[in-house]
């Protein structure tokens, strides 16, 4: 009796674990295009203090978590454990959809002089990595990316940037490398 239990809790285990792999592993297979073979270096430190608060989200490479998703705001704030908190948020089936959000937490990447997050939103996992690509700055706007170059967002402190700024912003994604016709624009 002792042993069938043993084996079944096994088993179980085996499951569970091999479940997690197997979300890691769609987590960061996301979008099957890269959008930039040759993702940069960080441009510029990032002042941790001007970063945190509320963006806005200009633009992305289209995602599977974001799929459907409008009125996009991400908002950083310092923790006191060190980490900086993660709540991403949207409406989802349009500006006036029904609002879905996400916590996380993210950890900075050591010696990336603050332009290198791990990210996790799901427990103890740091498996996301965010790269502040590029920053205005007075912190009015940031390009976020990652190392594979299948995701890519452009964040603003307004929701909705002036036309000289998004078109500025979408030719400096272009001078990063970035393939620029597959960016979304975002409805706010």
């Amino acid at each position: 009796m002792k042993f069938k239990r043993s084996v079944a809790i096994g088993a179980a285990a085996l499951l569970v674990i091999g479940g997690l792999g197997a979300l890691a592993a769609c987590a960061m297979a996301g979008s099957s295009k890269s959008g930039n073979e040759q993702v940069p270096e960080p441009a510029k430190d990032v002042d941790l203090d001007r970063y945190l608060g509320q963006w806005y989200e200009f633009a992305r490479y289209e995602n599977r978590f974001e799929r459907g998703c409008e009125a996009v705001t991400a908002n950083y704030a310092k923790r006191e454990d060190g980490l900086i908190s993660v709540i991403n948020s949207c409406r989802h089936g349009g500006v006036n959809g029904t609002p879905k959000s996400s916590e996380g937490k993210a950890k900075v990447v050591a010696d990336s002089h603050n332009a290198k997050l791990k990210v996790s939103f799901f427990g103890p996992f740091y498996v996301g990595d965010y790269w502040v690509l590029d920053h205005a700055d007075d912190y009015t706007w940031s390009i976020v990316g990652e190392p594979s170059g299948r995701y890519l967002w452009i964040l603003t402190r307004e929701a909705k940037p002036s036309a000289a700024i998004r078109t500025a912003l979408i030719d400096r994604a272009r001078k990063l490398g970035y393939d620029v016709t597959l960016l979304r624009e975002t409805l706010h």
